[in-house]
């Protein structure tokens, strides 16, 4: 990609499931050439992970996470394998891997290995909860991270079961701050001419994310669940539920009131502040469901706005991949068809007005590109870096 963001930077990336992919592929989409290590007969976990599976067996799991790489597989246990990955090694910008701790450095290719390689390489490592420590030996999932971290304890009602978040947020904030990483040390490579290691984990980006929270509790030993404020919360209408934040306002309770047609409730002294609200919330709220329940959502909504109060329609996720706002920003990216599949994903959410971003490469095959890539090794060929 010669007008791409990081259209020459190589990446050499062992990461498999989530978060390390992810991270990869945010940067492939910028430009940078992601080759992809993965086990010969099996690659990549994900890759058999469903149904669905396209026509040559794919599933859309692995594929969501992995377009514009090229993939070679190769057996680490072949001294001819680990010579071509060392010449890759050799001449890569970054390595990508998730595996647990120590793998990396009993297959021979910890960070020390490949810094005597490459004095240049940025080495990312992401674990799940560190590369030393008690759980260092555990496991990386996400919902793990959700549980071991205190998010999945943190609920917007007391009565409800704990119960997983549906998305994987360790898995994409890992990734993300992974990307971070990367760069921030690529760029002290411009200034030092050296490569350093770089560690996430999904605990660690699990906590970095309750940072208001947690410093609530270092600071004043009080909780804090913007969750669970009184004025804010959903609330099912005739047909359709709203979500609505009662905030950001001198009083918003009045003005919610005046939208559903109540009578100033902030006059009463058992609703008159907010303390006084969380103290009568349950009651507060059972007037709000009434009266949501009348009319259907959108009447709701237009008079919530008429009131300049914050509320927005909740929507499954096949009325977001075709909401207009989600076409105008060119959100669904669309690849070629190949192999009888059309790939449709969703788009990067980084927009740079000098740097498009496309679908050059459609999720690879296993070790579609070996052959090519390690051609390459031999040969020795060298491209600039950034």
């Amino acid at each position: 990609m010669a007008d791409s963001a990081l259209g020459k930077l190589r990446i050499l990336d062992f990461s498999r499931v989530l978060a390390g992919p992810l991270a990869t592929m945010t940067l492939a989409d910028l430009g940078a050439e992601v080759t992809k290590v993965e086990r010969p007969g099996s690659g990549d976990d994900t890759r058999s992970w469903g149904p669905p599976h396209d026509e040559a067996g794919e599933a859309t799991y692995f594929q969501a996470v992995n377009r514009n790489k090229r993939s070679v597989a190769l057996d680490l246990r072949s001294a001819e394998s680990m010579a071509a990955v060392k010449a890759l090694i050799a001449g890569a910008d970054v390595v990508v891997t998730n595996f647990r701790a120590g793998v990396m450095d009993r297959m021979g290719l910890g960070y020390d290995a490949c810094r005597a390689l490459n004095p240049r390489i940025v080495y990312a490592v992401g674990t799940g909860f560190g590369e030393s420590g008690p759980y260092a030996h555990k496991g990386g999932q996400d919902v793990l991270a959700q549980a071991m971290s205190g998010v999945m304890a943190r609920k917007a009602d007391p009565s409800h079961p704990m119960a997983t978040y549906a998305t994987a947020l360790a898995d994409y904030s890992a990734g993300m701050h992974m990307v971070q990483g990367i760069l921030l040390a690529l760029l002290q490579r411009e200034r030092s001419g050296e490569g350093q290691k770089i560690s996430v984990s999904l605990y660690n980006s699990m906590l970095a994310m309750q940072m208001q929270e947690a410093a609530m509790i270092l600071m004043r030993d009080k909780e804090v669940n913007w969750a669970a404020m009184p004025l804010s919360g959903v609330f099912e209408c005739a047909d359709h539920p709203l979500v609505l934040v009662g905030a950001f306002k001198a009083n918003p309770l009045r003005d919610i009131c005046a939208a559903l047609e109540l009578p100033d409730l902030s006059l009463e002294a058992r609703f008159a502040n907010l303390e006084q609200q969380f103290a009568h919330k349950a009651e507060l709220q059972g007037m709000f469901r009434e009266r949501f329940r009348t009319q259907p959502r959108d009447h709701w909504l237009a008079r919530l706005e008429a009131q300049d109060l914050l509320c927005a329609p909740v929507r499954d996720m096949r009325e977001v991949l075709v909401d207009p706002q989600t076409v105008h920003n060119a959100m669904v990216m669309e690849g070629p068809a190949a192999g009888g599949t059309q790939y449709r994903f969703i788009a990067s959410p980084i927009t740079m007005s000098a740097a498009p971003v496309t679908m050059s490469r459609v999720p690879p095959r296993l070790g579609e590109h070996t052959d090519e890539v390690l051609a390459e090794a031999a040969a020795g060929k060298t491209r600039g870096r950034p």
